[in-house]
Formats: C-alpha cells, structure tokens, sequence
C-alpha cells in the first residue's frame, strides 16, 4: 500500500491537506469570488457601464462580469485545490464538477465542503488515473462519482456546521466585542503567519460584521507590523513583501526566535477591541476578504464594499469621516506604531536583538 500510494503521489498528511490544499483553496477564492467582489464594486463606484450591466443570462438569473467570476468560486477552489495536490489532468477538469457540486450544495459554508470534497475526490481520482486502458473514461467517472456523491452526502452537513460556528463567532462579538474582539484579532493574526490560510479559514466560516471586522485587524497587525519593525533589516523590499504580500515570510525566524511574534500578537490584541467596540469597524464584504489584511489591500477594499453594500441595502446612511479614521488608524497607523514599540522593549529585554527578522 505504502509502495501504491508514493507511485501515485498520495501523500496523507497535515501539510499536504491543511496547508498546501487550505492555501490554494484561498487562491482560488482570490481568483473568482474576491477578484469579482472587487469588479463589481469598481464597476459601481465608477459608473463604468460595461461592469454594472449583465452579460449573460443563465437559467433566468442575469449575471454582470463579476458575478460571473463570483459564480465560479466552487470550481476555482476544487481546481486549485488539485493543483495543490499535483493531481493529474483529467483529475483535475474533473475537479470543476466536484467544486461547482460541493460549493452549490454546502450554501453559506460551501467552501469548507468544497475542502473536504475536493481532496478526497483528488486523491481517489488519482488512485484510479491511467490504471486502465479506458483512462480517459474511468478517471473522470470516478472522480466526478466521488465528488458529487460526497457532495449530496456531506456537503449540506459540512455547509451547515461551518456557518453556525460563523455565525456563534459574529452573534459573540456583538454581545461582547471587547473579548471577541482580542480573540478573533489574535487568532486570525496568527492564521495568516502561519502557514495556513486565514482568507480561507474567514470563507469557511462567513466571518463577516464585526468578527470580520477584528479579523481584519489582526492581519494588519502582523503584516504590517513585521515590516515596519523589520525595515532596519529588510529595507524597502521587506516593507513591501511583508505589508502588501505576507507576513508568512517571517515563519522561518519565527521557529529561529518566537519572541518576535510577541509584539504583532499583542499589537493585535488592542487593535481588534479597538475596531470593535471604538470604531465599529464591520467586514461586510466578501468573508475571504477578512483574512487578507493588507494583502494587496484586500482587507481594506473589502471594508469599503461593506460600505458600499450597507448603503445600496439602506442599512448605512453614508461613509463617514470616522469609519475612514477607523480603517486607517487599525489597518495602517497603531500597528505601523504599537509594533516597533513593544519590540524596543523587547529588545531592552533581551528577547529579540538585531537580525532576527532578517529575511532571506
């Protein structure tokens, strides 16, 4: 067995699911659901025609340019899912049925069914892949059996349990946003250093409002908290990769000296009740764009849509000049600031010294 499965590139580990797969899952997202959030948005805030008005028509329900890239969030994800896995070809176009499957049936918590569909569906799909001389015919039969079995099996389980623990999630930060507020900052903070991904882990789970909002929070404070404090360092090239890329690049220091992580942790710790209970900074774009932080200024134009949306659904009056303080001053100015800080005392400490966000 151990012989077939290493033929086959069957690799049954944490790394190969939770982490190859859950970040290309997010990728997958970026590409369809988030890219078009960010198309219909532009499209509306500048009154570009070709991008408000819809372009197909698909079983009576019109679609505009983003709505078709969001329509295909399923199969983007189980597609990237398969690359992650190194999945063969008719494996992977089968994955497009898989994900459209998985994600229509797993409703609000689709993603989180399309992870656990999608793999398995993968990894049977290349277990049968050129076994036989009708490959062309077997491989995508079983994997697309598989994946749609899964799919009616699981997936409406799957879809239910991940928006309830959302939504116990977003119901907790509304009946006390000051805790809330700490635990979701610093534990999507440091799901988005880790090397898992935290955009996917907010899509599973629907993080939007104010969860969403302290999600928000604690990426920034990690990402641009590590280049900021990094700079003597990394220089602009670090400032650059780590603020607008990730702050995933310090992992290999973070293992080298843990304690450089405390000052974004509690960075974090302050900016997410701040966001909360000070500002009432809300995520009520896309749920992706919640553990993004300033990833290609994701998080922020995420928070703008929210805004956008609350004022085409007349539950927000307008944008206001505190809401733009609010997104600044969290995204941008108290980690730029709270970071180097708390390092300096750190580093007075003896726990960090020179170099040891030194980026290769």
């Amino acid at each position: 067995m151990k012989e077939f499965l290493k033929r086959k590139n069957i690799e049954i580990s944490v790394k190969r699911y939770l982490i190859d797969a859950l970040g290309a899952m997010a990728q997958g997202l970026f590409c369809s659901l988030l890219i078009g959030t960010i198309i219909n948005t532009i499209g509306t805030q500048f009154n570009i025609g070709f991008l408000t008005v819809p372009v197909a028509t698909v079983a009576g329900v019109e679609y505009t340019v983003g709505g078709l890239a969001t329509a295909m969030s399923g199969p983007a994800m189980a597609v990237a899912i398969g690359y992650a896995l190194q999945a063969p070809p008719l494996v992977l176009f089968s994955l497009i049925t898989v994900g459209f499957a998985s994600n229509a049936l797993g409703g609000a918590g689709g993603p989180l069914a399309v992870l656990f569909v999608a793999i398995i569906s993968s990894e049977v799909g290349k277990a049968v892949s050129k076994e036989t001389k009708i490959d062309i015919l077997v491989t995508p039969l079983v994997t697309i059996a598989v994946g749609i079995a899964l799919s009616a099996w699981w997936a409406p389980a799957l879809g239910k349990a991940a928006s309830s623990v959302g939504t116990l999630i977003m119901w907790a930060t509304t009946k006390q946003p000051f805790i809330m507020g700490i635990l979701v900052s610093v534990i999507v903070g440091i799901a988005l250093t880790l090397p898992i991904s935290s955009a996917a882990i907010c899509a599973a789970l629907s993080l939007t409002g104010l969860a969403g909002g302290a999600a928000v929070a604690g990426c920034c404070a990690q990402m641009v908290g590590f280049a900021v404090m990094s700079f003597k360092e990394n220089k602009w090239g670090g400032l650059v990769s780590q603020g607008i890329g990730t702050s995933m690049l310090q992992m290999p220091n973070i293992i080298k000296n843990p304690r450089i992580w405390i000052s974004p942790i509690l960075c974090s710790a302050i900016t997410g009740p701040l966001a909360t209970c000070l500002f009432k900074m809300e995520m009520n774009g896309a749920a992706v764009s919640s553990g993004m932080g300033t990833c290609g200024f994701v998080g922020q134009i995420g928070v703008y849509t929210g805004w956008v949306n609350d004022i085409a659904a007349g539950t927000k009056a307008a944008i206001t000049g505190m809401d733009w303080a609010g997104m600044i001053l969290i995204c941008f100015i108290l980690p730029a600031v709270l970071c180097p800080l708390f390092n300096m005392v750190a580093m007075k400490l003896g726990w960090v010294k020179a170099g040891d966000m030194k980026l290769d």
